[in-house]
């Protein structure tokens, strides 16, 4: 069945950038430089810019910028990182592949974000590091947040792969901690036409450190100075990004205006995001919950609309992560049966958004 209104369309998202594509892609085959040449010096300048940040390395993938964070630190086996237990599985993954032990922490019911209370708790003399995740394109509550790190001499790796331009108190995302991760998967706000990351540090030694880790462990071909990995950010995906990042803001905006509509118009049926003016939310995702979520998702379906669910199965329920099946968060376990992602990208138009919230609110309980 084709859907009136799809969930996304990655063609009709890219469809004003496609003449500027077309000429880059031509560009870069006349170049002859395929691997860090210029584009992904170009970008990781930009995107330092965009952020007022001097350090950006950019890399493969999203997960990749998690796990080379970790790498940077230093932290030993069984080390503990305090991490959301309602993220994306990428974020626990990539603890897990460094040989640490994820601490999961409930969320705030109200914001899906880490909640700050619930934090100091979970500290021990093992912790080493908290990682955050700014979840569905909205900051989270960051001050009490920085004084735990402060007090208890902690890193701060945030997670920025929803977040692309979101702000806490007029502050970006991922130029808080001491390393922002970024994700550029086609779907994100700012999206390559493949898999593509990169990472904000704050300090010249982790830049520099990360930059061997992404190729081999080197500086100079063939000198291999750590242990590290191929992951490099593609010379074309870096391309493509410098084409986009000048219309983020315009992208978030368009986001934001469809948000709006959801937000104003959409009955007390449904749960909708909270509103809070110190965030400035992105709508990476815009989120509802209801009781019968999967009642409503196929009844969406059945006029012509898509939706997806962030995410179905919460991460100590995932079969990859069975050392941790046995635990129970009820609040995670709750957002996960419940929540529904409504269509909000740069593809859709304020008519789309009027239509899915008429079929909604004709929902019959």
């Amino acid at each position: 069945m084709s859907l009136t209104i799809p969930y996304e369309n990655l063609k009709t998202l890219n469809r004003p950038f496609e003449a500027a594509f077309k000429q880059k892609f031509t560009d870069f085959l006349d170049a002859g430089w395929y691997i860090l040449g210029k584009e992904v010096t170009k970008f990781e300048e930009e995107f330092g810019d965009y952020h007022n940040e001097q350090y950006v390395v950019g890399v493969a993938n999203g997960l990749d910028a998690l796990i080379l964070s970790l790498k940077a630190c230093d932290f030993k086996d069984g080390d503990e990182i305090i991490v959301p237990s309602n993220t994306y599985i990428a974020t626990i993954l990539s603890i897990v592949h460094c040989g640490l032990v994820p601490v999961l922490v409930e969320p705030d019911i109200n914001t899906y974000n880490i909640d700050p209370q619930k934090i100091e708790d979970a500290v021990t003399e093992r912790t080493v590091a908290i990682m955050v995740v700014h979840l569905y394109g909205q900051c989270c509550e960051m001050d009490p947040i920085l004084s735990i790190c402060k007090n208890k001499n902690l890193k701060l790796i945030e997670d920025c792969a929803q977040a692309h331009g979101a702000t806490y108190k007029g502050k970006l995302a991922g130029t808080f901690g001491d390393f922002g991760a970024f994700s550029f998967y086609p779907t994100k706000n700012l999206g390559a036409l493949g898999d593509a990351g990169a990472l904000i540090c704050k300090s010249e030694k982790h830049y520099q450190k990360l930059r061997q880790l992404r190729n081999y462990g080197s500086e100079k071909k063939y000198h291999n100075e750590i242990v590290g990995y191929n992951s490099r950010l593609d010379e074309i995906q870096a391309a493509f990004l410098r084409i986009k990042l000048p219309y983020l803001n315009e992208i978030n905006l368009h986001k934001k205006k469809l948000a709006a509509i959801y937000l104003s118009e959409l009955s007390d049926n449904f749960i909708k995001p909270v509103v809070n003016n110190d965030f400035s939310n992105v709508y990476h995702i815009f989120n509802i919950r209801h009781p019968e979520r999967d009642r409503l998702k196929a009844y969406l379906l059945e006029n012509r609309i898509g939706t997806e669910i962030h995410y179905p199965i919460a991460p100590h329920k995932q079969k990859a992560l069975k050392f941790m099946n046995h635990l129970n968060y009820p609040v995670s376990t709750e957002i996960h049966n419940t929540t529904l992602s409504l269509p909000c990208s740069f593809a859709h138009t304020v008519e789309d958004i009027h239509y899915v919230v008429e079929t909604l609110n004709n929902f019959i309980l």
